[in-house]
């Protein structure tokens, strides 16, 4: 009689594990530098583009080392902690695929973490930061909104925010105080005098950058009325802040100069409600340029953020602090993106009769 070995129903024989010897084979280098490479110790022992390869390879097999008992050796837990305002902006999802991506190059785990609006302070995830984390970004937030963390003394690196602040390891900053006056030059060369900021009422440093240099790009402009209308961050608070900058009293804005994108969709919906248009009545701006700004009709004039590449910079300043290397604190170029959403302002502006007008 044949014996048969016996196998459990409907389960497949389990695939080999991938090893760093298939890795090695695969990007034509040997077992060592494979190592080297993947426990980022190769820089002057192993070329550029030897390391590169060993990166591709080892995520194209898939591969992922054995991180616990690497761990152990390295007395670290490769793990890092992403800290942003909110986890329904799509900006900080698209920083995070960024940050993850460096991270996962050099065998580490990102845990996301949300701290509401940046405003309040950020609790501690863990019972003890220090024991469970080799370090920390945190995007755009206020001040005092990382004390908890702060406390474990790990490295540090903060996005958009100010770098004089002596408690970050690290920052990396996109520069806003150009996308703001790139804004403002866009508006005053069609001809708009009479602007409203519809800006956001957050305490954080990208949003006081960003309220200066309005106000100091349209000084510079002879005959500007520049005001300011504070709002929540959404589309239902922009809309009613646009409505109180149209409505009020006093000459009517021809232009709205929002702090981000979902605060002008609102501010749109108010042009729209009162029985004006966009942008033959009022010229409408954002800022991020987020899939919304297209999805909207006309699509929004705005300022471009390289909000993955922003997360990569962050994360590579970390790695760097992490492996005793002087940290790279990049200011990153962002973009104007003018589109449907402005245009000169009406002729005699200041005499047609309408909601808030002269």
């Amino acid at each position: 009689m044949t014996s048969q070995k016996a196998t459990t129903p409907g389960r497949r024989p389990a695939a080999a594990r991938t090893t760093s010897r298939d890795v090695a084979r695969a990007a034509g280098v040997s077992q060592a530098a494979v190592s080297l490479v993947l426990g980022d110790k190769w820089r002057g022992r192993v070329s550029p583009g030897k390391a590169e390869a060993v990166r591709a390879a080892a995520r194209e097999l898939g591969y992922r080392p054995n991180l616990a008992a690497r761990s152990l050796r390295m007395g670290r837990t490769r793990t890092v902690l992403l800290v942003v305002p909110a986890l329904t902006t799509e900006f900080f999802a698209r920083v995070y695929t960024g940050a993850a991506r460096i991270a996962a190059d050099h065998g580490f785990g990102v845990v996301l973490y949300p701290s509401p609006e940046g405003i309040g302070p950020a609790r501690d995830p863990f019972d003890s930061a220090a024991a469970t984390l080799d370090g920390v970004i945190a995007s755009s937030m206020a001040a005092e909104a990382l004390t908890p963390l702060r406390a474990a003394d790990l490295p540090l690196v903060m996005l958009d925010s100010d770098p004089d602040d002596a408690r970050a390891t690290a920052t990396v900053n996109l520069d806003i105080a150009a996308g703001a006056r790139q804004l403002t030059g866009h508006l005053t060369a069609l001809g708009h005098r009479r602007i409203t900021h519809l800006a956001a009422d957050v305490r954080s440093w990208t949003f006081e950058v960003r309220a200066r240099a309005v106000t100091e790009a349209l000084d510079a402009v002879p005959g500007t009325l520049l005001r300011r209308q504070p709002t929540a961050l959404g589309v239902d608070a922009g809309l009613r802040a646009a409505h109180a900058a149209l409505a009020g009293p006093g000459p009517r804005p021809t232009a709205l100069l929002c702090d981000d994108d979902i605060i002008a969709a609102g501010a749109c919906k108010a042009v729209r409600r009162l029985g004006l248009r966009v942008p033959e009545d009022v010229s409408v701006t954002g800022f991020d340029d987020l899939a919304l700004a297209v999805a909207v009709e006309p699509e929004l004039t705005t300022v471009r953020l390289p909000a993955e590449e922003f997360g990569e910079a962050g994360m590579r300043a970390l790695m760097a602090v992490l492996d005793g290397r002087p940290a790279q604190e990049p200011t990153l170029p962002v973009e104007l993106v003018p589109r449907g959403s402005t245009a000169p302002p009406p002729a005699g502006a200041g005499n047609a009769a309408r909601p808030g007008g002269e």
